[in-house]
């Protein structure tokens, strides 16, 4: 007679798993449609998107008719294939990032279920998602969360390869997504980094019998990733030769050697100590995974010396951070691509931990910090309702902010609470994801509506409307592209790239040869070409003043700008993101 328990097992895992997927799926895309993009970086993109689509011009990259060189186009793209396809900026600028954190879900439980079972593989999943970094960049549209998926989808072909190999379709597709990895963000080349545990340990541990993975044929995946990139450098390249103009040269050189080895070796911000990734970034942003690591630490040791599949990951998330903490600049973003690789040996060990019994300290220590994040929310709550003043000096700047967050920081910090007294006896790991997404699913519904109208220049622009007569040009000085977003008009600008002086000078040559125009400035830029005193005010966006200046405050001379360079954006729908 056969045994049903492990069918009923299987079956059990099956219908686990696919609820599992299910509710990562609800979270990802909870919220889209409901707001707008926000900055820094979001309106940024969303406005390339827009124009790539209603200009059909999409080899290079477009932010009010200037060319933007600052990031490689693919993230962009995949946001203006979205446009094309929904015809709805509100849905689509999310959309990329929300489907790379899907198939990252998905090639992490694979992986993970190759290499040590369904359970570690579910276990593995859930991490990703109490793991704050990793939602939070899935649900905003900024390059890190595809730039994660390209990169883990190259670890997972060498792993296939090398680890469960030969597998010489899956190990060509990780040099592919490598390519594509740069050609996201630059540093998609970090799975390389990967052939260096794998040479050390995995190729020892492989029977003697078992095909070969190490061969001659291992050349044509560099040859795919320069391919891969020839399929956007050449026309690129040919394109900025052909047309000699000097605009697209300076794109060339600063996509390809600033906004690269330039930017590494050399940054221009965001400098951070050496550790900072391991004493500042690492404990808030993966929290709790990294409270787990150090939490059982021998465990880890342990596992790490008797496990080969667990220290060749590890070794390699060891080899990222150590590649980003040598640059002296950092971002907490830096580091996403490796989470999911660790938090397979996240999994791995907390697999142990459960066979041994242990860990009790552990999670009694994790559901406390739960309760007191609670705690702080409702806590935080009450006093933005209470005593707003209490939150600091700058409390009175985000005044309407905080009146209208203070109920839902109430609800959302009484839901943390029954949440975790409700699951107080589930399994750690289900816990600790079953908060995090009621509490995503909760902002995406409620908080982002919420902060919506003080996130975007929405108001503003329609102020612009009712001052300013429909036919009059306008122009602006230190723009941000949500203006483009928000407009209702073409507007123009004086090259997002130069300095505030020169956008000023720009702008009174402009002026002078239509005394018509207007200009919308952001209040207390000094400003030597016109007479502030002349000023009239518009309106409040992003916690600045805007004020209009029209040739009553123009200067009767100004210092010649070192060009006359002007850029106008003339968009075919006025009605983008209402």
């Amino acid at each position: 007679m056969i045994d049903p328990t492990p069918l009923h097992a299987a079956s059990r895992d099956k219908a686990w798993t696919t609820a599992l997927f299910i509710g990562a799926a609800l979270v990802l895309l909870a919220g889209i449609g409901l707001r707008a993009p926000w900055p820094a970086d979001e309106p940024r993109f969303a406005q390339i998107a827009r124009e790539m689509v209603e200009s059909g011009q999409w080899l290079f990259p477009l932010r009010g008719g200037e060319p933007y060189p600052d990031k490689p186009p693919v993230f962009m793209w995949l946001v203006a294939l979205s446009y094309s396809l929904t015809g709805q900026l509100k849905i689509a600028f999310l959309l990329p990032s929300a489907l790379a954190a899907a198939g990252t879900l998905w090639l992490v439980h694979d992986l993970g279920r190759r290499l040590w079972g369904s359970e570690v593989a579910r276990w593995a999943v859930l991490v990703l998602l109490f793991t704050p970094q990793f939602l939070l960049q899935a649900k905003t549209a900024q390059i890190d969360a595809l730039v994660c998926f390209w990169i883990t989808l190259g670890c997972y072909g060498l792993l296939r390869h090398f680890l469960l190999g030969p597998a010489w379709r899956w190990y060509a597709l990780a040099w592919v997504a490598m390519a594509l990895g740069i050609m996201t963000k630059g540093v998609g080349f970090l799975p390389m980094l990967l052939l260096i545990p794998l040479a050390l340990w995995a190729r020892s541990e492989r029977a003697a019998s078992a095909p070969p993975v190490w061969t001659r044929r291992a050349w044509i995946g560099p040859m795919l990733l320069l391919l891969t990139l020839a399929a956007w450098l050449g026309p690129m390249l040919w394109q900025v030769q052909a047309s000699g103009d000097a605009e697209l040269a300076a794109y060339r050189d600063n996509i390809l050697l600033r906004q690269t080895a330039g930017r590494y070796a050399n940054p221009w911000g965001h400098f951070k100590p050496w550790h900072y990734f391991l004493t500042s970034a690492i404990p808030l942003v993966w929290f709790p995974l990294a409270v787990l690591l150090v939490a059982q630490w021998r465990r880890l040791v342990a596992l790490l010396r008797e496990d080969v599949r667990a220290r060749s990951l590890f070794a390699w998330v060891v080899l990222v951070l150590v590649f980003f903490s040598l640059s002296k600049g950092k971002r907490d973003v830096y580091i996403l691509p490796a989470l999911p690789m660790l938090s397979l040996v996240g999994a791995a060990l907390w697999a142990r931990v459960q066979e041994a019994g242990a860990g009790r300290k552990t999670a009694g220590v994790l559901r406390g910090v739960l309760l007191v994040l609670g705690i702080l929310v409702l806590v935080l709550g009450l006093i933005a309702l209470q005593r707003p003043e209490a939150l600091g000096e700058k409390a009175s700047d985000y005044a309407e902010a905080i009146a209208d967050l203070a109920w839902p920081l109430v609800v959302l910090g009484s839901l943390v609470l029954a949440a975790t007294l409700l699951s107080w006896r589930r399994p750690l790991f289900q816990q600790l994801a079953l908060v995090s997404l009621m509490c995503w699913v909760f902002v995406a519904f409620w908080v982002w509506p919420v902060m919506d109208p003080h996130r975007t220049p929405r108001q503003l622009m329609a102020d612009l409307e009712t001052r300013v007569p429909g036919e009059t040009e306008v122009g602006l000085i230190e723009f941000k592209e949500q203006f483009l977003l928000f407009s209702h008009r073409p507007l123009t600008h004086f090259s997002y790239l130069a300095t505030a002086s020169e956008q000023e000078r720009r702008a009174w040559l402009w002026l002078q040869e239509d005394r018509t125009r207007v200009l919308l400035v952001p209040d207390g830029l000094e400003l030597a070409c016109f007479d502030t005193g002349r000023q009239q005010r518009l309106g409040t966006a992003h916690r600045r003043d805007w004020v209009l200046l029209d040739a009553t405050a123009a200067r009767a001379a100004c210092v010649p700008p070192d060009n006359r360079q002007t850029y106008t954006w003339q968009p075919r729908r006025m009605d983008i993101l209402q």
